[in-house]
């Protein structure tokens, strides 16, 4: 689990239309909903510009939670560079016997079609559930990417990247292969439950008999305001995770996280690689340890993320600062010492986890952790590098098991009236 921190999310608050039930074109349930907030929608105005004469019956305002919403297309897809959401949901589904290329083409055009309207805050297009009728966007965002065995099930092995071979094999790997890899992975992210969930059963639905699914896994983060001002997410050991994240202000951000324009292959201009563990916290034998044995494990302050070494949590950490008896302050073998970029070749990853648990085991062992998704532009020079130099001697490595995996390639974000990989599919 790398050292690094998550970027604060963007939003914009535009209103969302859906049919009415005279077949019209009128101001969805949703944006009713969310006259006022935190974003500063207002009704009458939006009512104005489409039209409307009369302002529609008063209706309470979303709270700001409710009220984010986040766009569907652009440059890249949403659900990588926004702030980490309450709730999520990661999937991966696999083709069905005899889906090929055309299925592939249809299945992605229903999902970002529904996508596009759930995270505006309409109804799904087909058959919706009404989970989430009294809710806001909620900052929902839906992210589709392909597995490696993806190209070969759609005849279009040439167009498979270099960068999606499979990820090397791990010592420290403990890995269920039925809840690994997959054709085709979606991740769902909202700061609501229920929104969360209907996304992930109106997709679920839309694959009707192209796809099937191969695993799902259900994580959750701390709520947006709980904490009385925004700050690092702590993981379920208590520690601060994710301090240095690289930041989408940084001159090399881009150059880090995501494919080039100029990149190849070309479908995959602007897009980026997930590389998804699921990694079980060994939390009974963690908590057993004192908290300045804590710690030394993870080289920094468990009340503030700040260095051994001293400071704040935004303070660089002194590597080769030593304490009375000459021994360096942050231990060797230090989680956070371990994984510093400059200690590995300039290799960062942008890292955008969820918790989990699910339950217990017979013995009453916690099945708990991370559901840890990281980004970068090649996960040979993100990922890779830094989780071998983990595996040769991360004192954290004996209180954590990685339990499955996953790596995909997610392109970049649709344009207006395209679909997510319509370049791929139909290029």
């Amino acid at each position: 689990m790398p050292d690094q921190s998550i970027p604060q999310v963007r939003v914009s608050a535009e209103g969302a239309g859906e049919p009415d039930s005279a077949g019209g074109h009128g101001i969805s349930r949703r944006a009713l909903l969310g006259t006022a907030g935190a974003t500063g929608l207002v009704l009458g105005a939006a009512g104005g510009a489409v039209g409307y004469t009369a302002a529609p019956a008063p209706a309470t305002p979303l709270t700001s939670v409710g009220s984010d919403r986040v766009m569907f297309h652009g440059k890249h897809q949403p659900g990588i560079t926004e702030g980490l959401q309450a709730r999520g949901h990661l999937v991966a589904f696999d083709l069905t016997a005899g889906a090929g290329r055309k299925e592939a083409a249809a299945l992605l055009r229903r999902w970002s079609t529904t996508a596009e309207r759930l995270m505006a805050g309409e109804a799904a297009p087909h058959e919706d559930t009404d989970v989430a009728r009294d809710a806001g966007p909620s900052s929902l965002t839906v992210t589709f990417g392909f597995g490696h065995g993806f190209f070969a099930r759609t005849g279009l092995e040439k167009q498979r990247p270099s960068a999606l071979d499979p990820l090397p094999d791990f010592s420290s790997d403990h890995l269920d292969k039925a809840r690994s890899d997959g054709d085709l992975w979606v991740q769902i992210g909202a700061n609501d439950a229920l929104v969360a969930f209907h996304a992930l059963r109106a997709l679920q639905k839309d694959a009707g008999g192209a796809a099937r699914l191969r695993w799902q896994m259900n994580g959750f983060n701390r709520t947006p305001g709980a904490t009385a001002h925004p700050m690092t997410a702590r993981n379920l050991m208590g520690q601060l995770d994710g301090t240095r994240n690289p930041k989408p202000a940084e001159s090399d951000f881009d150059r880090r996280i995501f494919v080039p324009a100029s990149g190849e292959p070309a479908w995959m201009a602007n897009g980026s690689y997930a590389v998804v563990r699921r990694i079980r916290m060994l939390l009974d034998d963690w908590e057993q340890l004192s908290v300045s044995a804590q710690e030394a494990v993870i080289g920094r302050r468990k009340s503030n993320g700040a260095p051994l070494s001293g400071g704040d949590e935004t303070t660089p950490m002194d590597l080769e600062k030593t304490d009375a008896k000459g021994e360096y302050v942050v231990p060797l073998n230090a989680h956070a010492r371990i994984t510093r970029p400059d200690k590995n070749g300039g290799a960062a990853m942008l890292r955008r986890p969820f918790s989990y648990h699910d339950g217990f085991d017979a013995d009453g062992t916690p099945d708990a952790g991370l559901l840890f998704v990281c980004w970068q532009a090649d996960p040979l020079r993100g990922f890779v590098p830094v989780q071998r130099k983990l595996d040769r001697g991360d004192a954290l490595s004996q209180f954590i098991r990685h339990e499955a995996s996953g790596l995909f390639a997610v392109p970049g974000g649709a344009a207006r009236g395209e679909y997510v990989g319509q370049r791929l599919l139909e290029g």
